[in-house]
């Protein structure tokens, strides 16, 4: 799940960054932020364990498990715990790579501006992402590791 999640999250927050930058969409660029936020995001899963502080805040708030309020409240916590470290990763990589290609003669807006621009933008499109794909990446891992999403239990063996 982490690992999905992950990459998926890498892969929007990079497309978006790149997207809605001055210069417009470009290659190198997307594919070195994509690499760099995926092994932030691997790092943030492997190391918080967000399941359990998902699980929490919704138990501690009396939401029924999978519901809506509850999904909300899921993708709402892994956005604020990942999209921060991405996208101030971005931006460091994004300004280290505009100052290298322009060879240090590059007009950048102030760190903190493109910060908080990014990170509005950023917040807003993983909370989206999150909410509409956790669901299916649930289902997915359950199939994947043999469990009937249904029952939340292995198949029995009828042999």
């Amino acid at each position: 799940m982490s690992l999905l999640m992950g990459v998926t999250l890498s892969f929007c927050l990079s497309l978006t960054g790149n997207l809605t930058s001055e210069d417009g969409f470009k290659l190198i660029p997307f594919l070195v932020s994509f690499a760099v936020s995926t092994v932030i995001s691997l790092i943030i899963g492997f190391i918080v364990p967000m399941r359990k502080i998902e699980d929490g805040a919704v138990k501690a708030m009396g939401l029924r498990e999978h519901s809506m309020p509850a999904n909300i409240v899921s993708a709402l916590i892994s956005d604020i715990i990942y999209t921060p470290f991405i996208t101030l990763a971005m931006i460091v990589l994004a300004r280290k790579m505009a100052m290298k290609m322009s060879n240090g003669h590059a007009q950048l807006p102030p760190f903190a501006a493109m910060f908080i621009k990014s990170l509005i933008i950023s917040l807003i499109v993983a909370f989206v992402i999150i909410l509409i794909v956790t669901p299916i990446y649930i289902k997915l891992s359950m199939k994947l590791a043999g469990v009937d999403p249904k029952a939340g239990k292995p198949p029995v063996d009828k042999s």
